[in-house]
């Protein structure tokens, strides 16, 4: 059973980690959909680099976390966090165009619960 729930860490938090990836990437880039999303729940510009930052390192900390453990679980408990963070801005300024965030909550989530399992 173990060795199954390994696989689906592997297999959800790699999707999770280019998901990441690509989100960091063109965060940094400030890429136009990136940009409009962030100041559309009121992020300052400012933050977008930092943002990019926790972004890349939860996806480094998803894929180093298939070798020591609890960097897996310290990378899906942040990522969690973010992206419930994510949910919380759009709640704040009543944007409801919301379910990027809270599926990428819940799959965060589901990360975080497989590699507890693994």
């Amino acid at each position: 059973m173990e060795t199954l729930m390994f696989i689906a860490y592997a297999v959800v938090g790699g999707l999770l980690a280019l998901v990441l990836t690509a989100s960091a990437t063109f965060t940094l880039q400030r890429n136009d959909q990136i940009v409009a999303s962030m100041q559309k729940v009121r992020v300052p510009d400012a933050w977008l680099p930092r943002l990019a930052t926790l972004k890349a390192a939860g996806a480094i900390g998803l894929v180093a976390g298939l070798w020591v453990t609890p960097l897996g679980v310290a990378a899906a408990i942040g990522v969690t966090l973010y992206f419930i963070g994510a949910v919380i801005s759009h709640l704040r300024v009543k944007d409801y165009d919301l379910a990027p965030a809270a599926a990428l909550t819940a799959v965060a989530a589901a990360a975080l619960a497989l590699r507890i399992l693994a």
